[in-house]
C-alpha cells in the first residue's frame, strides 16, 4: 500500500550550537550498546530528545531515526517508517518487508519482521535503531510486535526507546537478564555545573552561586524548566527577584514561564505562535495558508535561532515541529483566547495539504474542524484508493469518526462503510447501511424526477460520480458476500447474478468477484463442478484487471476443489501455475505463493514423500507469512498436523491442531475440515474415546442425521467413532450404525463426484466389514477405493489407517485383487514404516515408552534457565500444552520434577 513515507520523521536531531555537552550520559548510553535495549525514560521537558541525538551524531555505529506521532498507532503505519528509518542507513534491507505491508491489510508482524530480522543479521556492520516518543503508541499490537524484535534482535542490532512513560515491555526481565541499559528522570536532570553552563549560553549573564543553587533547587535540574526561564530572564535587571518569583512542581512551572514568554513577545509572533499551534508539524507554506500572513518561512527561522522550542524535522529546515511541552501550552492558550477560531484554522490547513496532495491529513484536520461535509467529501475521494491499497482499517477510522446521520445520507460512503465492514468478518450493520445506500439513490432519482422539488439548498450526497453510478452494482455484490457469510447461500447466488447483469464488462474486479461469490455457493452446496467453472471465471476476470495477487489466491481455492474431487495431479498443477504467475510478473514472493507451496506440501505427503512434504512447508514459512493470504497460518499448522500424523507424532499433531484453531479466521470459503473435527479423528486414533465423544455431542451428530457436503467430514469422523467404540464394547449397534451411516455418505459423495471423500469414505467401509467379518465385502469396498485412488498416486490415505489396513492389503495381495502392483508398493510402505519404528535409539530401551519429537523439543528446553511461559513461547504452544507435554515426559522417564528429567535424560543419553 502506498502509505507515504514521512521523510521528516526519520531525521536524526542535529545538536544545536548552544547545547550542554553531557559525556556522563553519553558515556552511559555507549556502554548500553552491548545490550539490547536503551531505554530513555523521563518526564516532559528532560531533554530525551537532544541527548539522543547528541549521542547519535558522535555514535560510531549507524543510526536510523524515527520520530513517533500519535497517527503511528496504525501498526502497518508503524513498521513502514521502521522499515523505511532502517533502509535510511542499510539501503538493501527490508525491501521484501515493505513489500508484506504494501500488499496487506493487516500482515501477520511476526512474520514481516522475522524477514527484517534475518536480513540485519546478515549486515557486514552493526546498526542502531531509535525511536523517539514512544509514549505516543498506545496499541498492544505494536507493543507485542516490539517484545518479538527485542527478543529475537541480532547482534547487529541496538535498540533505543526515548519516552515519557515506560513501554508495555516486560523490563523486569529485561533487566534481569542483562539487556537493559535505563536513563531516567533522576540521571538526566542537569547538575549544578550543567545548570551554570546552560544558563551561560542562553542569556550570555554569569549568575551569582546563589543565583544558580536557586534557580537550581526551583526546577530540581529539569532542562524544560530552565530553558523557559532562560526565555523569561532575557533583557531583565532584577533577576534575583524574578528567580524568587515563581515556584511550584514542573506542571505550574511551565504554565507560569509559558505564560511570562508569551507575554513578553511582540504581538505578529504570538499570533503567530498560538496560530500554527494546530500543526503537529510546522512548514513556511502551510504556516502561511493557516495564518493568512506570508513570513512562516521567516518566522520559523527567528524561531529556531532563538532556541525558542522548536525542533528541525530535517536537514534543509523546511520542516520543524514545538516541542511538545510548549505546543500544549500553545494550544491550551488558543483554547482560552480564541475558541472561534480553532475550526477555521484547521479548515485552512486541511485545504492546504489537499492541494498539496496529502489526503490523510487533509482528512484529519478536516475533522479537528468539525468540517464533516468537506471531510466526508475528502473519505469518499479517497475511498477507492483506500480500498485498493487496503487500507480498510483506516477508512472504517474515519468513517467512524464522521456523524452517523452524514454518513446515512451518502450513498456511495454507506457502500463503502458497508464493504469495510465485511472485510473484517463483521456482519452486524452491513446490511442497515446497504438499505442507507438505496434511500439515497432513490432520493436522487426523485430530485431528477421532479425539478419542482429541488433547490439551491438541496444538500450534497455524493462527489464520486462513477461510484455513484455502480453503487447498484456494488450493493448486490456486497449483499452477496453477506448473504454467504450468514449462510443464506440462495440469496447470495441471486445477488451475484444480479452484480454481473449490472456492471459493466470493463469492471474487471467487480464481475470477477460476483462470479467467484457464484462459485462459492456452488461450493458450499457441494456442486463441485459447476463451482470450478465459476470460480475459474471469477478469477480470470480478476487476473484481466491486473489483480495478480488475487488471482493467484483464488487458484489455491481451485487447488482445494480439485482436491475434494480426488483430481490430485491437477491441483499439483494449479500450484505450479500459481507459482509461474507469480514469476512471469516478476515477483516470485508475491503474496499468495506460501499458501501454493503448503498446497503442494499436502499431496507430497498424501504420495507419502514426507521429506517434500515438510520442505515445501519449511519453504513457505521462510518464506514469510507475509506472502500468504489471511487463512496461511491456519493452513501450514494444519498441513504440519498431518505430517506429524503420519509420522505418528499424535501429541505433536494435536499441538499444531490448538495452533490452527487459534489461528483459523471464518470467511467465505466453506469450512468443510473443522479443525474440531480433525481433532477427533487424532483422539480416536490416540484412544481418548470419551474426550471424541463429548465432541460428537457438542457438535450435534448421529448416525441418523440428514447429510450435506458442509458436514461431510464430519460424519465420516463420526463413523470412525462408532468403529471405535465397537472395537471396545463390542456393542454391534454402533457397527450397524457406522456401516449404514457409511453406505450414505458414499452415495452422496459418488453423486456430488466428489471422489477425494469418496475414496476415504470406501476405505473406512472395508475397516468396517472387516470388524463384522464380511471380508468378501470389506474387500469390495477397498477394491473399488484403489481402482479410484491408484491414478492419482493416494497413499497415505490408507496407511494411515494402520495395522488393519495393512492385514486387508495383505489379503488383497493374496487374492489377486487390481490394480496388484500399487497394492504391493502401499503393503512395502508398511514394511518402510515398521523398520523405522523398530530403529528407536538403544538409549530408549529404559524409557517405559518413547519420546515423542515434541517431547523430546520440551526436554531439550528444560534443560535451560528458562521458565515455563517462556518456553512456551519459544516453541510457539500454549502454557496448558507445554503441561501437557511435561507430565507425558515425567510419565515416560519415571520421575516427578524436572530437575529429575534433565538428570534421567542424561542418564539415558536421551538427547
Amino acid at each position: 500500500m502506498n502509505i507515504p513515507v514521512l521523510a521528516s520523521k526519520l531525521y536524526i536531531p542535529v545538536p544545536r550550537t548552544k547545547v550542554v555537552f553531557r559525556p556522563r550520559l553519553i558515556e552511559r548510553m555507549n556502554e548500553g550498546l552491548e545490550r539490547k535495549l536503551t531505554l530513555v525514560s523521563a518526564s516532559a521537558g528532560f531533554g530525551k530528545t537532544t541527548l539522543v541525538g547528541q549521542w547519535a551524531d558522535g555514535c560510531d555505529r549507524a543510526v536510523a531515526w524515527l520520530s513517533l506521532d500519535e497517527r503511528d498507532n496504525d501498526s502497518t503505519r508503524f513498521f513502514l517508517h521502521v522499515i523505511a528509518a532502517v533502509q535510511s542507513i542499510a539501503e538493501s534491507v527490508g525491501k521484501s518487508a515493505f513489500t508484506a505491508f504494501e500488499s496487506s491489510q493487516s500482515p501477520p508482524i511476526e512474520s514481516v519482521l522475522t524477514v527484517l530480522l534475518n536480513e540485519i543479521s546478515a549486515l557486514q556492520f552493526k546498526i542502531v535503531l531509535v525511536l523517539d516518543d514512544y509514549h505516543l503508541i498506545d496499541s498492544e499490537r505494536i507493543d507485542d510486535a516490539l517484545l518479538f524484535l527485542l527478543e529475537h534482535l541480532p547482534p547487529q542490532m541496538h535498540l533505543v526507546i526515548a519516552t515519557r512513560e515506560d513501554p508495555q515491555l516486560p523490563l523486569g526481565r529485561l533487566r534481569a537478564r542483562g539487556h537493559l541499559t535505563e536513563l531516567r528522570d533522576i540521571d538526566l536532570r542537569f547538575t549544578p555545573e550543567e545548570a551554570a553552563a546552560f544558563l551561560h549560553q542562553a542569556i550570555g549573564v554569569d549568575l551569582t552561586a546563589d543565583e544558580r543553587a536557586a534557580l537550581e533547587s526551583r526546577t530540581e535540574g529539569w532542562i524544560a524548566g530552565l530553558q523557559l526561564a532562560a526565555l523569561s530572564m532575557q533583557g531583565r535587571e532584577d533577576i534575583p527577584a524574578f528567580i524568587r518569583a515563581f515556584s511550584g512542581d514542573n506542571r505550574y512551572i511551565v504554565d507560569y514561564l509559558a505564560e511570562e514568554v508569551l507575554q513578553r513577545q511582540p504581538e505578529p509572533i504570538r499570533r503567530f505562535l498560538l496560530q500554527t499551534s494546530i500543526l503537529d508539524r510546522l512548514h513556511g507554506p502551510l504556516c502561511d495558508a493557516v495564518t493568512g500572513q506570508a513570513e512562516g518561512n521567516v518566522r520559523l527561522s527567528d524561531l529556531e535561532k532563538g532556541n525558542f522550542f522548536i525542533v528541525p524535522l530535517d536537514d534543509r529546515r523546511q520542516w520543524y515541529r514545538y516541542h511538545h511541552l510548549f505546543a500544549d501550552v500553545l494550544s491550551a492558550h488558543l483554547k482560552a483566547e480564541q475558541p472561534d477560531q480553532i475550526g477555521s484554522l484547521h479548515r485552512r490547513a486541511s485545504i492546504w495539504y489537499e492541494r498539496n496532495g496529502s489526503a490523510d491529513d487533509a482528512i484529519r484536520h478536516a475533522l479537528a474542524a468539525k468540517d464533516f461535509t468537506r471531510a466526508a467529501d475528502l473519505i469518499e475521494q479517497a475511498c477507492p484508493t483506500m480500498a485498493k491499497l487496503r487500507q480498510e482499517a483506516t477508512l472504517l477510522r474515519w468513517l467512524k469518526a464522521l456523524p452517523d446521520e452524514l454518513v446515512r445520507r451518502r450513498p456511495v460512503l454507506s457502500v463503502w462503510y458497508a464493504g469495510a465492514l465485511l472485510t473484517f468478518g463483521k456482519s452486524e450493520g452491513v446490511e442497515e447501511r446497504l438499505r442507507d445506500a438505496e434511500s439515497g439513490l432513490e432520493s436522487t432519482a426523485e430530485l431528477h424526477e421532479r425539478p419542482d422539488i429541488r433547490s439551491a439548498s438541496a444538500v450534497k450526497i455524493f462527489v464520486d460520480e462513477a461510484e455513484y453510478r455502480r453503487l447498484p452494482g456494488s450493493i448486490a455484490m456486497y449483499r452477496s458476500a453477506l448473504a454467504l457469510m450468514t449462510g443464506h447461500v440462495i440469496d447470495a447466488m441471486n445477488y451475484a447474478r444480479l452484480v454481473l447483469n449490472l456492471m459493466p464488462k470493463e469492471a474487471y474486479l467487480k464481475r470477477g468477484a460476483a462470479s467467484a461469490l457464484l462459485g462459492l455457493t456452488s461450493w458450499t452446496s457441494g456442486s463441485l463442478d459447476e463451482a470450478y467453472r465459476l470460480f475459474a471465471d471469477g478469477m480470470a476476470d480478476v487476473q484481466q484487471g491486473g489483480y495478480i495477487s488475487d488471482a493467484i489466491g483464488g487458484t489455491n481455492a481451485l487447488a482445494d476443489i480439485r482436491i475434494v474431487q480426488g483430481r490430485l495431479r491437477q491441483a499439483m498443477s494449479l500450484y505450479e501455475r500459481g507459482l509461474q504467475l507469480s514469476i512471469e510478473y516478476g515477483d516470485p514472493v508475491m503474496r499468495g505463493t506460501a499458501d501454493m507451496y503448503v498446497g503442494m506440501g499436502e499431496i507430497h505427503r498424501e504420495r507419502n514423500d514426507l521429506q517434500t512434504a515438510m520442505q515445501l512447508l519449511l519453504k513457505s514459512e521462510e518464506q514469510g507469512e507475509h506472502t500468504g493470504f489471511p487463512q496461511y497460518r491456519y493452513r501450514w499448522h494444519v498441513a504440519m498436523a498431518r505430517i506429524r500424523e503420519a509420522q505418528g507424532d499424535l501429541l505433536s499433531a494435536l499441538d499444531h491442531l490448538d495452533e490452527a484453531e487459534r489461528f483459523y479466521v471464518g470467511d467465505l470459503f466453506p469450512n468443510v475440515r473443522p479443525v474440531a473435527a480433525m481433532r477427533a479423528k487424532v483422539l480416536i486414533a490416540q484412544g481418548k474415546l470419551r474426550e471424541a465423544l463429548e465432541w460428537a455431542r457438542a457438535h450435534g451428530l448421529t448416525a441418523r442425521d440428514e447429510l450435506s457436503y458442509l458436514r461431510e467430514f464430519e460424519h465420516i469422523t463420526l463413523a470412525r467413532l462408532l468403529l471405535a467404540r465397537f472395537r471396545i464394547d463390542r456393542e454391534h449397534s454402533f457397527l450397524q450404525e457406522a456401516i449404514g451411516l457409511l453406505e450414505r455418505l458414499r452415495q452422496a459423495a459418488e453423486e456430488g463426484e466428489r471422489t477425494g471423500s469418496a475414496i476415504e469414505i470406501m476405505i473406512v467401509t472395508a475397516l468396517a466389514h472387516q470388524m463384522n467379518g464380511d471380508t468378501p465385502a470389506a474387500l469390495g469396498s477397498l477394491e473399488r477405493a484403489l481402482t479410484l485412488a491408484e491414478p492419482e498416486g493416494y497413499f497415505r490415505i490408507f496407511v494411515d489407517e494402520g495395522q488393519p489396513m495393512e492385514v486387508l492389503l495383505g489379503a488383497a495381495s493374496k487374492k489377486g485383487l487390481a490394480p496388484k502392483e500399487y497394492v504391493g508398493r502401499l503393503l512395502e510402505a508398511f514394511v518402510r514404516i515398521e523398520g523405522k519404528t523398530s530403529a528407536q535409539p538403544a538409549a530408549n530401551h529404559s524409557v517405559l515408552e518413547p519420546l515423542s519429537e515434541r517431547e523430546r523439543d520440551v526436554l531439550r528446553m528444560l534443560r535451560t534457565e528458562l521458565s515455563g511461559p517462556d518456553i512456551a513461547r519459544e516453541l510457539m504452544v500454549s502454557l496448558n500444552t507445554l503441561r501437557t507435554h511435561t507430565r507425558r515426559i515425567y510419565d515416560k522417564l519415571g520421575v516427578n520434577n524436572r530437575r529429575a528429567a534433565v538428570r534421567r535424560s542424561e542418564e539415558l543419553d536421551l538427547l
